[in-house]
């Protein structure tokens, strides 16, 4: 017996409900951009309601979401780079360049965090703020268990070099916003 098109719905209201919070501060997390969090949260739930019968039939629908979510940051994080050296580009074209003053920066931790590769950022995300394992993170992003792993610990030590060990740890697990 088949469930119905009510069914479906509610069921993924309910998924809605229990998880946009979550998607959204996974797409902030992982694109450093509050105003852009919740469009891919929506954006990535709207994908899963298309794909709804795929999606609850399938064995970790939320790691399933969560690496829609990982997916739409990774592509909007390529066309704001491709944007910028265009914008770059057309800067260095002008004959009057003028050096500004070099002022450094606070980093915080969701600076450093922007400052790593995606796939070291996500994995970094889901297994310290997010408290997933490295299986629910592999298969979250698609890749293996031991990838997980290496890129994890390859991201902890950049962001220690970056922000000192005290400041990544707790940071990342424990000033959760």
């Amino acid at each position: 017996m088949g469930t119905t098109a009510d069914d479906a719905a509610t069921e993924f209201h309910d998924f809605f409900e229990r998880h946009h919070a979550e998607l959204a501060r996974l797409a902030h997390l992982l694109t450093g951009e509050a105003d852009a969090a919740d469009d891919l949260a929506a954006d990535a739930l709207l994908a899963l309601w298309h794909r709804w019968d795929r999606v609850r039939a399938a064995q970790h629908p939320v790691a399933y979401a969560r690496g829609v979510v990982a997916n739409l940051a990774r592509s909007r994080i390529r066309s704001a780079v491709r944007e910028r050296r265009r914008v770059a580009l057309f800067w260095s074209q002008r004959a009057e360049h003028v050096d500004g003053p070099d002022v450094p920066a606070v980093l915080d931790v969701r600076s450093a965090l922007r400052r790593l590769p995606f796939r070291k950022r996500a994995c970094v995300v889901l297994r310290h703020a997010f408290d997933l394992s490295e299986r629910e993170t592999a298969l979250t992003l698609g890749i293996s268990v031991g990838t997980v792993k290496s890129q994890t610990s390859k991201a902890m030590a950049q962001l220690e070099q970056l922000l000192g060990h005290e400041a990544a740890a707790s940071e990342l697990v424990g000033g959760r916003k």
